[in-house]
């Protein structure tokens, strides 16, 4: 057990959260399969393969910790240990998107809409956006929002390979924590996104006479069942925002092309019926949350470390305003 123990302590918090995220997404996804084993006349495709999804994230989990345990000096190791944190942060995802109805079934996407037509002066604003409605325009967004991941990567390995070190574990686990924050607040409010808690409001097609692109986009988004519960708040949009926000403190240089990107994503989950504008405004402040706890949080579990002489001195992440 000391043993263990130590090991435990000898982990960076990403990947503690990690794992206290990683056993009540196993219960939730064993408690959604088990609902319809014993249902059979109703099915669940995407659920039910989140067997198999979690359990190549443990197959994965034992490869990560063997090498981390035991061959933690090997050079790409070291390498797959600052992004493998972010891959299970997906995996974990991919399952709890489609299963919260199962741990907390108060919907509230019809409150969150409430607020919605209470800021605009009764109008639901996915509804009102139908008059800006243009093929061409349906295609832009749609690629916008389909491609936010990209511009997150490209700063990333930019940092990286920089050597920009402590630049690029700050975003990392800056992002990282903030997918997290948005998973819980996922739980707490789970809520269909407006394209299907809306969709008696709507009286235009949006992809009609678009490109295979926004079909794609269509497609993409749809592959979720309908009681997906991921609207609140919009984890697009955080990370946009933090993208943005580490690209003006970090590389400039990236700050510029990536914000028409960013601008096009945040109007996108309004004008394609993803989220409501509450759910944009909850996605900003998650992110300012996240840029502000992220150094404390690393600090502490640091300063333990060091107590314990698990680890020497070395520089955390860097705190809010700092650049190097």
């Amino acid at each position: 057990m000391r043993l263990w123990f130590k090991r435990f302590q000898g982990l960076r918090i990403e990947e503690v959260v990690f794992l206290v995220f990683l056993v009540p997404s196993i219960l939730i996804t064993l408690r959604a399969n088990y609902y319809f084993y014993t249902n059979p006349h109703e099915r669940s495709v995407k659920i039910e393969g989140g067997l198999w999804r979690i359990g190549i994230t443990i197959l994965l989990l034992i490869v990560f910790y063997w090498f981390l345990w035991y061959r933690p000096d090997k050079r790409m190791f070291k390498f797959i240990r600052d992004i493998a944190p972010f891959l299970f942060a997906i995996l974990i995802y991919t399952n709890l998107h489609d299963t919260i109805h199962f741990v907390n079934p108060q919907d509230v996407h019809f409150q969150l809409n409430a607020i919605d037509e209470w800021m605009f002066g009764g109008v639901s604003p996915t509804v009102w956006a139908e008059q800006f409605y243009r093929p061409w325009l349906t295609d832009w967004l749609s690629l916008a929002y389909m491609n936010y991941f990209w511009i997150t990567v490209i700063l990333v390995l930019v940092l990286y390979f920089k050597k920009e070190h402590r630049q690029f574990r700050t975003v990392m686990l800056t992002m990282i924590l903030c997918y997290y924050g948005g998973y819980l607040l996922y739980i707490l409010f789970p809520a269909a996104p407006p394209r299907l808690a809306l969709a008696n409001l709507y009286t235009i097609n949006i992809y009609k006479g678009t490109s295979l692109l926004s079909d794609s986009a269509q497609a993409l988004v749809h592959i979720s069942a309908s009681s997906a519960r991921g609207a609140f708040p919009s984890l697009h949009c955080a990370i946009t925002f933090l993208t943005l926000g580490m690209a003006w403190r970090f590389h400039k240089g990236l700050f510029w092309p990536f914000l028409p990107i960013g601008i096009s994503l945040i109007i996108a989950t309004v004008y394609l019926r993803h989220h409501y504008v509450i759910d944009i405004i909850a996605g900003f402040f998650l992110c300012v949350v996240a840029w502000h706890v992220t150094p404390f949080l690393d600090s502490w579990w640091r300063n333990r470390q060091m107590k314990h002489g698990i680890i020497t001195k070395s520089p955390p992440v860097l705190a809010p305003g700092r650049t190097e």
